[in-house]
């Protein structure tokens, strides 16, 4: 275990499963659909790369980078789209691919736009979700499990660019971002 992490959440296994149960449920829904798997950048790329290598359907496969943090551990509230879609999506099926939905404002502000782009359907797939520090409901159609109100880092999560290469998903130490 890193020395700045207090506890281990969720060991390799524990994803593993985590991520099967999602990409069973896309599967069981999109059938033969092809869909546009959007990898929220940087800390979905991850959970993404494992999740799509389990779906059945063509998967199309584009980026976006959206960011309300810097490199803090609160959300500032203004949501910068700072890399686009390449692809368009106008009647597609985009799936949202998310590491964590913390405050809710970044993908509500996403999904939003991509059904004012014309996507025939916009779910999201989020790996984490941390219902205490919901600002804003956005439905999440996929989602792994649910944590508690701690800043998690591993399996591509960070702390200012930090920790993202952790095969596992800790809970970091207080004292080294306070």
């Amino acid at each position: 275990m890193h020395k700045d992490i207090e506890k281990v959440l969720f060991n390799e296994a524990q994803i593993e499963e985590i991520v099967g149960n999602v990409a069973e449920k896309i599967n069981n829904d999109y059938g033969d659909s092809e869909i546009v798997a959007i990898v929220i950048l940087k800390g979905s790329l991850v959970f993404s790369a494992d999740l799509i290598r389990r779906l059945d359907m063509n998967v199309q496969v584009d980026f976006m980078q959206a960011s309300s943090y810097g490199f803090g551990t609160e959300s500032s509230g203004v949501i910068k789209i700072k890399k686009d879609l390449e692809t368009d999506i106008r009647g597609k099926h985009a799936l949202i691919i998310e590491d964590i939905i913390d405050s809710g404002r970044t993908l509500s502000l996403l999904k939003e736009e991509l059904k004012k782009r014309g996507a025939a359907s916009v779910k999201i797939a989020s790996l984490l979700s941390k219902p205490a520090r919901r600002v804003v409901d956005v439905e999440t159609e996929y989602l792994g499990t649910e944590i508690p109100d701690e800043f998690v880092v591993g399996y591509g999560l960070d702390y200012a660019e930090r920790y993202r290469n952790l095969p596992y998903i800790g809970i970091l130490k207080p004292e080294v971002y306070l």
